[in-house]
């Protein structure tokens, strides 16, 4: 399958414009290991620090953050002692996951391998 320049006449500067930003958004590292690892079930600080190896607690604090003001994670705090926080992918955030398959096949058949 090859791009023809007629699949993309369609794309406006506007549109463009908003698919600079998530790609972006998805880009930037760790954003993505951080969707996936939520998308896995871990829904707690320290769980999603464990199931993203190399991630630290200040950079996992900002990605949060970041993908929560995008829209694509919501925090839900749970008033109890101590308090507990927990974070789930938005309906916008499954999707974006499901929109990235495509991407992950791609890699799995043409991306290097990653190293330890």
């Amino acid at each position: 399958m090859t791009l023809q320049s007629t699949d993309i006449q369609h794309i406006d500067d506007a549109e463009c414009r908003r698919f600079l930003s998530s790609v972006e958004l998805v880009g930037r590292r760790w954003s993505s290991g951080v969707l996936l690892a939520i998308a896995r079930g871990a829904t707690r600080f320290s769980e999603i620090t464990a199931s993203v190896p190399g991630l630290s607690d200040r950079l996992l604090a900002q990605r949060l953050k970041e993908l929560e003001a995008a829209g694509l994670l919501e925090r839900e705090v749970i008033a109890s002692t101590p308090v507990q926080v927990r974070y789930a992918l938005t309906p916008s955030g499954a999707d974006l996951l499901a929109s990235l398959q495509p991407l992950v096949g791609w890699g799995q058949r043409w991306g290097t391998p990653a190293q330890p």
